[in-house]
């Protein structure tokens, strides 16, 4: 079965570090750039991170930038979404999104293919 599953999230105090996942089955994400985006109640969804699946070279939005970590492991097939520092506006539904490209650069703005069905991030005091 072709999916992307997410893992990872939970209840975190502001402040704390949380580290998603994003593991493919059914495929190779070798040439897939992948994105991690997030939505919370009554919000729309944003765009966080994403990764170049040829270059590696990572993008980030700036309510995350210096605070998140994007980061693929091909070996295992798996993307990573290390977050730092986090706090309570980061509370959301994290999904992590794949696509296939072959240029240096991701983008958060085109039509991601295929979805995972996400996990839930809380941080609360």
């Amino acid at each position: 079965q072709v999916q992307l599953v997410e893992s990872g999230g939970g209840l975190v105090q502001p402040g704390g570090s949380l580290r998603l996942s994003c593991a493919a089955s059914g495929f190779t994400l070798d040439y897939y750039d992948i994105g991690w985006f997030r939505q919370a109640p009554g919000r729309e969804r944003e765009g966080v991170s994403c990764i170049s699946s040829s270059s590696g070279i990572p993008y980030y939005s700036d309510s995350v930038k210096g605070r998140f970590t994007i980061s693929r492991d091909n070996a295992k097939n798996t993307v990573y979404l290390q977050m730092d520092s986090l706090k309570p506006e980061d509370t959301a539904v994290y999904y992590c999104a794949a696509e296939v490209r072959f240029g240096s650069f991701c983008s958060l703005r085109i039509a991601y293919d295929m979805w995972g069905q996400g996990t839930q991030v809380t941080v609360s005091s």
